[in-house]
């Protein structure tokens, strides 16, 4: 848990309509928050909002499982409207599409008669995606801040996200106090949909490093060395990460059925690298080599289970068998 207590501040929110940008006061010291999906990203994350002390009145698609978060404190409500008068309002959920339905959709939260004050979202969407959001947003006079994070679940709980936001700083002064309480660090990297290019370049890489991390466990093993003693090696040497640590029991436990992130939305999320680089102009032979490969654990049928299985996939392609070490293995978090 973070260790230090997040201090709201008061900030001038910038609110926008189809003619104006002139900034409006309002009292944000002590802001109403709303919550909309409950991932295994989101529940962690409302639950270090709860433990700071904040009051979050949160709204899934499946009710069940938001239930769970009233013992935190959160407030379960009905309906994606009932959001609507908060003055900051959270969402993360899976796609471009599943955003503009939360928002625009049948009683989505734009659609009634109030309208939250700040949408920040923490969602991993196309540049495109999150500029036509943003535009039909500030059109309604609801401000809008991008605020994707690096991390899975676990590390979520242990308050080592890093969170990198951009679109306007005002907006993201008024929110900085929030972020904090969910991580270790926040970071505005500038204005529009700037943090969704930082987070498609950052699982892009996350793919590729994966991918590679894979292949030479393989090429450890095959050649005799235990997979969890190679691992440990590579965590210490100048090549280790946070990333690599915390992959490293499941690669030699094999336990996949845990799953952080699945072959699906990896894919995803490289496809949406790819086209970044395509659009930019920049070659990403590594990036296009790995979504090719990612693509063919998502053709094997391997749905509900963590990315992590690449591993099993790589060995099969190189005659080896694997099993699980049944090793204790310490991820670091």
């Amino acid at each position: 848990m973070h260790s230090d207590r997040p201090r709201p501040i008061a900030v001038a929110v910038r609110e926008r309509g189809p003619t104006t940008t002139t900034p409006r006061k309002h009292d944000m010291t002590n802001p109403t928050i709303g919550w909309i999906g409950l991932g295994r990203m989101g529940e962690a994350m409302v639950k270090k909002l709860t433990a700071a002390g904040h009051g979050v009145k949160v709204w899934n698609r499946t009710r069940a499982k938001a239930m769970p978060l009233a013992e935190y404190g959160a407030t379960i409500v009905d309906a994606r409207l009932d959001l609507a008068g908060c003055d900051v309002v959270f969402t993360m959920v899976s796609t471009t599409d599943d955003l503009k339905e939360v928002l625009f959709g049948d009683g989505g939260l734009t659609t009634g008669q109030r309208r939250p004050r700040l949408l920040v979202d923490s969602s991993s969407i196309s540049q495109e995606g999150s500029a036509e959001i943003r535009q039909r947003l500030e059109a309604m006079g609801v401000g809008y801040l991008c605020a994707p994070v690096s991390g899975n679940a676990k590390v979520a709980k242990s308050g080592k996200l890093l969170v990198v936001a951009s679109g306007p700083k005002a907006h993201y002064d008024t929110v900085a106090p929030l972020l904090q309480a969910m991580g270790r660090k926040v970071m505005w990297v500038g204005e529009g949909e700037l943090a969704r290019v930082w987070k498609i370049a950052h699982n892009t890489m996350f793919g590729v490093i994966i991918q590679s991390l894979c292949e030479i466990t393989v090429l450890a093993e095959k050649a005799g060395i235990p997979r969890h003693v190679f691992l440990e090696s590579i965590n210490d040497s100048v090549l280790g990460s946070m990333y690599t640590r915390y992959k490293s029991p499941v690669l030699t436990n094999l336990t996949f059925e845990q799953v952080t992130f699945t072959p699906k939305l990896l894919l995803k999320d490289m496809d949406l690298g790819l086209g970044a680089g395509k659009a930019h102009g920049v070659p990403m032979p590594a990036a296009a080599a790995t979504r090719e490969s990612v693509a063919r654990l998502v053709g094997r049928g391997h749905d509900d289970v963590d990315f992590a299985i690449l591993l099993k996939e790589t060995a099969a392609d190189a005659g080896l068998e694997l099993k699980p070490e049944n090793v204790h293995v310490d991820d670091g978090l």
